[in-house]
């Protein structure tokens, strides 16, 4: 149990990205609050009103879900066009795919195995392991 402990990364090392990802977020939206608030205020003082919470929490949500609708549109989108391109195979996942397939070959030749004589035997193991097959 105690080698466990060891291995495991300190609390913040393992979570420092959410964690300041959270930070992020929390002073965004804290500096939204105080932005928003200084607004409405002045927005009141001008009409010969007074500052009321119960119009300002209505009015901080509204913009507070209107950014995060924004923002979640925005990541959706982005995650789902990569996908499509990846998926259609644009030019930069073919790309990856001949960068893996050099970096294999120079394992391989790194092994002393010559790569074409790789491919071609496994392509006749699948062959014979195909005709192997009862049908």
């Amino acid at each position: 149990m105690a080698t466990a402990h060891r291995n495991r990364p300190r609390f913040f090392t393992a979570y420092s990205f959410g964690i300041i990802t959270g930070l992020l977020f929390l002073l965004s939206w804290i500096g939204q609050f105080v932005f928003q608030l200084l607004e409405e205020r002045g927005v009141a003082e001008q009409h010969g009103e007074t500052f009321a919470w119960g119009d300002f929490w209505p009015s901080f949500l509204q913009s507070t879900f209107e950014n995060w609708q924004s923002e979640f549109l925005q990541l959706v989108w982005q995650a789902a066009g990569l996908a499509m391109f990846f998926w259609w195979g644009s030019s930069q996942s073919k790309e990856g795919n001949e960068r893996l397939e050099a970096k294999v070959d120079r394992l391989l030749v790194a092994q002393g195995v010559d790569p074409d004589e790789f491919e071609y035997r496994e392509e006749r193991e699948a062959e014979e392991q195909e005709h192997q097959r009862p049908r």
